[in-house]
């Protein structure tokens, strides 16, 4: 999908991510799109300070209950989550790995609970799409990172952007695209088994209604210093 505010229509589906910061792929894979699928990132802690939003398909994220103790800093992703293509439910991904092969084919291969070992639609969803996270949406059919690389999230303190980069194996780490380039240039022995298109740096949407207040607050106060 692409990028988007996020859809109240229940005829679509997301994955999702947990992070520490907690953020959510999209639907199909994409932020809060009124489209068929998404995946999401959130943190594994919540807010416990707003009612749940009610009637929302999407990837929940939520922030660290102790967040102000180190606002400096940034979090990153925690949990990983798909919504099923036809109960709408949501459900945990183990791995990183397994929720970006999910991704990478979200429109043209849909996911169904039937395809977690041991769970159907009957069952309870794994987690709920509230604002006692912070839920960050991302887009589908984002290429899988090639093995023997890592793809990171990290969400600003002020929860203003969700940064994405890589670590390569040689442990630098990249944030753009010429970066990579130079990179694949540098080792060719990397070059002759990944391409450029291997690499993508399109970052989650966080979903603005599960930030925790004291962030809006101190936005909101930002934006009037600044007028």
């Amino acid at each position: 999908m692409r990028p988007c505010e996020i859809s109240k229509s229940p005829k679509s589906h997301y994955t999702g991510l947990h992070a520490k910061a907690h953020v959510h792929p999209f639907k199909s894979c994409c932020f809060r799109i009124p489209s068929p699928k998404a995946i999401a990132a959130t943190s594994m802690e919540s807010h416990n300070r707003r009612e749940p939003v009610e009637e929302r398909a999407m990837v929940p994220s939520s922030t660290p209950r102790q967040w102000h103790k180190s606002r400096s800093s940034t979090s990153s992703i925690s949990m990983y989550s798909v919504q099923c293509g036809k109960c709408f439910k949501w459900r945990l991904i183990s791995t990183q790995e397994e929720y970006e092969e999910i991704r990478k084919n979200l429109t043209d291969d849909p996911w169904f609970c039937s395809k977690k070992s041991n769970v159907s639609c009957e069952d309870p969803a794994d987690i709920e799409y509230d604002n006692t996270r912070t839920w960050v949406i991302d887009k589908p059919n984002l290429p899988k990172t090639p093995d023997g690389f890592k793809k990171k999230l990290v969400v600003r303190s002020d929860f203003s952007k969700c940064d994405a980069y890589y670590l390569m194996p040689t442990g630098q780490k990249v944030r753009t695209l010429n970066e990579v380039e130079q990179f694949l240039a540098a080792n060719p022995k990397y070059g002759s088994v990944v391409k450029l298109s291997d690499f993508n740096f399109t970052s989650p949407k966080i979903m603005e209604d599960t930030v925790p207040e004291e962030i809006e607050g101190r936005a909101s106060s930002s934006k009037k210093v600044k007028t």
